[in-house]
């Protein structure tokens, strides 16, 4: 599964925020950092499940892709943790 959020974090804030996050999970669901480079970072969870998060700046903050086959609410609950985009705020609050 694919997942998109903005968040006016910019990209290097996310990918720290991701290597800080998703180890600290539950043991069944912690994903520990395997490969990372320019704009993305990669981890392996339980049974080798591959979780990768990948950054592209945008105006004002930074475009976020998650991508997982099981560690989709995982991805979901760290999307939630990023402070959203000033576009998201003005249409929804």
């Amino acid at each position: 599964m694919i997942q998109d959020v903005t968040t006016a974090l910019a990209p290097d804030a996310v990918l720290a925020e991701a290597k800080r996050f998703f180890p600290s999970r539950n043991p069944l669901y912690a994903a520990f950092v395997e490969k990372e480079g320019a704009g993305y970072v990669t981890f392996r969870g339980q049974g080798g499940e591959e979780l990768v998060i990948g950054v592209t700046p945008m105006e004002g903050g930074t475009r976020v892709r998650g991508s997982t086959y099981l560690f989709d609410a995982q991805i979901s609950r760290f999307f939630a943790s990023l402070d959203p985009h000033p576009m998201v705020e003005e249409i929804t609050g």
